[in-house]
């Protein structure tokens, strides 16, 4: 059985052509100018001329799910701290703990019933 290598056949650089920065950076009248651009040249990263094979195909989707799985888990991880660090400038600038619901001064609620059911 042979193994097949993914064939990536990619377009070597073509020179650029001569820019006007030599006369100043300046257009002459001679200069085409925007005449001459004509668009992009090629790909930064230009597609595959043939569909690579599984083996490179499935070893780009492991890459791919890693990379994910790391920056998901960077998410997370930065928002915790971020959580952290306003509970704990909250704590700071209140001088006690700044989520109400978990205010420990506060009377009993049989404390509360008394109080509004005594007449005035």
């Amino acid at each position: 059985m042979t193994e097949n290598k993914p064939k990536t056949h990619y377009p070597s650089p073509s020179p650029s052509p001569p820019s006007s920065a030599s006369s100043g950076g300046i257009p002459t009248p001679s200069d085409d100018g925007p005449k001459r651009f004509s668009g992009p040249k090629g790909h930064f990263n230009p597609p595959e001329k043939e569909i690579p094979d599984a083996a490179t195909l499935r070893d780009q989707w492991r890459y791919a799910i890693r990379q994910y799985s790391k920056w998901y888990s960077h998410a997370w991880g930065t928002a915790i701290l971020a959580g952290t660090a306003f509970f704990a400038l909250g704590w700071i600038i209140k001088g006690e703990n700044p989520i109400p619901s978990f205010n420990s001064n506060n009377p009993s609620s049989s404390q509360n019933d008394k109080d509004n059911n005594t007449p005035p």
